[in-house]
């Protein structure tokens, strides 16, 4: 007797696409329209920076965001003292939430390596930090590389030192956690220099790339010369990837700890991790006395603090 498969090739092949791998959910696009998904955060900075967050219209008008060329700019203000809250920026949320998923950015760029920044590409509950957050990108003044870091809620989450190439600096997810993470929580540090700010801007950007399932959340990072090929060809499959840069498993129970997060890109200046970690910073802190006057007086060296986005891709399992 004859298989299925031999019969109707066609038919079986599409129920193998349909039974593995991931489906497109939402791709937010690289045009004007990529606005439009995300809310403009304009309150008083929770982290304590010295910043002022502006909403849409006002950062479209001040040249802090725009789109062109098949990217999307999101950036700070360059031209002028700041004054009041801070220098103005911009922080972006999500109007979607998300329960699990395959989360692919490919930046051409990112805010490069600079005295006084502190970007982020994250993921949080409504409420922070109750439904738990998911740092993948982030760095503080001049750093070499990035840090990828869970935080929760419940001092009941501690994840395992195995199934990853980067270097832990924390096991411990609770936000108070005592530990080496000025923040809390638990952290892997991508070790290649080439992972943030203006090293990977020199190498032309690349891809992040984030699963979050019941059983664990990792992080790959691709340069821009070894993207997989399943990734540009809309079929991305975790599974073929090798080791990834941040894993994180082990006695937590990640459904309790992470729930219904938004995506956020932000660029905030001093604040708890910037500003804290201004006097530890010899080159830093040789520039003024303290984080916020040096963030006040010297525009132009903030024309490198910008994400350019060329694509944002969310993909649910089958």
């Amino acid at each position: 007797m004859y298989s299925l498969c031999f019969i109707l090739p066609a038919l079986c092949l599409l129920a193998q696409l349909c039974t593995a791998g991931y489906t497109l959910q939402d791709d937010f696009g690289n045009d004007e329209r990529f606005f439009d998904k995300f809310d403009f955060f304009t309150d008083s900075d929770p982290t304590r920076g010295y910043v002022s967050y502006v909403d849409k219209s006002t950062a479209k008008d001040a040249g802090l965001i725009h789109a062109s060329g098949g990217s999307v700019y999101l950036g700070v203000d360059t031209k002028n003292f700041a004054s009041g809250p801070g220098r103005r920026s911009v922080r972006l949320t999500s109007y979607q939430d998300y329960d699990h998923g395959l989360f692919i950015l490919d930046l051409a760029h990112m805010p490069g390596s600079v005295c006084g920044t502190w970007p982020a590409f994250w993921m949080i509950g409504t409420v922070p930090p109750t439904a738990g957050e998911i740092d993948i990108i982030e760095g503080v003044n001049e750093g070499p590389t990035n840090q990828i870091t869970l935080h929760t809620n419940q001092d009941n989450c501690s994840v395992n030192n195995s199934g990853f190439s980067g270097v832990a600096n924390g096991h411990n997810c609770y936000i108070y956690s005592p530990g080496p993470l000025g923040s809390g929580g638990c952290g892997i540090v991508d070790p290649d220099p080439k992972s943030y700010g203006g090293t990977f801007n020199g190498g032309g950007g690349g891809v992040f790339a984030t699963e979050w399932t019941s059983d664990v959340i990792r992080v790959w990072r691709f340069p821009r010369s070894s993207l997989p090929s399943d990734i540009h060809s809309g079929t991305p499959d975790p599974s073929t990837w090798g080791t990834p840069v941040a894993s994180f498993s082990g006695n937590c129970d990640i459904d309790a700890q992470f729930q219904n997060l938004h995506i956020v890109f932000d660029i905030t200046f001093c604040g708890r991790m910037a500003g804290d970690a201004w006097a530890s910073s010899r080159h830093c802190a040789s520039k003024a006395e303290r984080c916020e006057d040096y963030v006040q007086n010297n525009p132009k060296v903030f024309e490198e603090s910008y994400w350019g986005v060329n694509s944002l891709k969310v993909y649910q399992q089958n």
